[in-house]
């Protein structure tokens, strides 16, 4: 851990260690972030000094630094996903294990890629019981991701259907442990033979749509209705199947694309009454997704949402940063964590 002084209980100067960006890069493979080391300021009215424990690396905070993020300013310090220990601000704050995520942190500002981080006390949640700091750390962008989807849909409910595009994502996999702690019935879709790779509170049905027929499965399992919710991890590749497998009233959330357009079947639209929601939580703001960890936190202190595990493998020192940014972008489906202070 860094040295740090005490002043009248608070946190005096600390040399804080953040990797910096001061371009886009050409590719992931061409990021070069170096290391600065500053003293840290003591925190304004309403915001707190964490001293980061484990800093999640999301797929956003790599494509961010070869410029795939429009959003994303330079220089800054990445980094998205936090957990770690309240060294500075309000006294009752102060040695509080917390963790957090944001769509600006990062991007639009200096983010978690750092060893200690300066935000407001209103985007700190709690940290549950019975989970590591690094497991907090990786909850962020995908179970907010997920969570932010239901609550713009609609949260699913006992008796409900949900289809997920792209099961075994991070996304996908934070969002059949949600629909099954709601009591929902899941149907996931992958590309390969291959089993439902997270956890979850009652059975996910697999379909390989490699080699089956998706829409046909899906109506054979829910008796010709179709399902309740879609939700489309993916974008365009599985658009088709995802409408054609929504029940009347259905609702399809989207939160990525390949391709920008897809034919739109108005007609099929209307008729179906269907409801489509857009997801993008880069939109939302440290203290609007700190709320909606808020709604997930009972589900992790009883057991029901399980945090991805973290393997030694995945875990970074900040001085292999481009390393971790590479294998977000690779094929790897490990929950990349940052140490900083390690």
């Amino acid at each position: 851990m860094h040295a740090r002084t005490e002043i009248g209980g608070k946190a005096g100067a600390i040399a804080m260690r953040s990797l910096r960006l001061n371009a886009k890069a050409d590719s992931v493979e061409a990021v070069a972030p170096t290391i600065e080391t500053l003293p840290s300021a003591r925190p304004r009215d309403g915001d707190v000094l964490v001293e980061i424990r484990a800093a999640a690396v999301n797929p956003s905070d790599a494509k961010a630094a070869i410029g795939m993020m429009p959003y994303a300013i330079f220089p800054r310090t990445p980094g998205r996903d936090f957990a770690g220990v309240v060294i500075d601000g309000p006294a009752d704050l102060v040695g509080k294990e917390v963790f957090g995520s944001s769509g600006d942190l990062g991007i639009r500002r200096d983010g978690t890629h750092a060893s200690h981080l300066m935000v407001e006390a209103a985007a700190l949640v709690d940290k549950p019981a019975g989970i590591t700091l690094a497991e907090a750390a990786g909850i962020g962008v995908p179970f907010v991701t997920a969570q932010e989807g239901f609550r713009r849909a609609g949260m699913p409910k006992p008796g409900e259907t949900v289809l997920i595009l792209g099961l075994n994502g991070k996304v996908g996999q934070a969002a059949a442990q949600i629909a099954t702690w709601q009591g929902a019935k899941v149907i996931g879709v992958v590309r390969r033979p291959e089993d439902y790779a997270g956890h979850a509170s009652a059975p996910v049905t697999v379909i390989n749509s490699a080699s089956e027929d998706v829409v046909a499965r899906v109506k054979d399992l829910t008796g010709g209705k179709g399902c309740d919710i879609v939700y489309n991890t993916v974008g365009e590749p599985y658009y088709e199947a995802g409408t054609r497998s929504l029940s009347v009233l259905g609702r399809q959330i989207f939160i990525a694309a390949l391709k920008q357009t897809v034919p739109f079947d108005i007609f099929a639209f209307y008729r179906g009454r269907h409801t489509y929601v857009g997801i993008d939580t880069l939109a939302l703001s440290s203290i609007a997704t700190a709320d909606v960890l808020r709604d997930l936190v009972p589900g992790f202190a009883a057991g029901a949402l399980k945090p991805f595990p973290i393997e030694d493998r995945a875990i970074y020192p900040l001085d292999r940063a481009r390393e971790a940014y590479v294998a977000v972008l690779s094929a790897s489906r490990d929950r990349v964590i940052f140490l900083p202070n390690g």
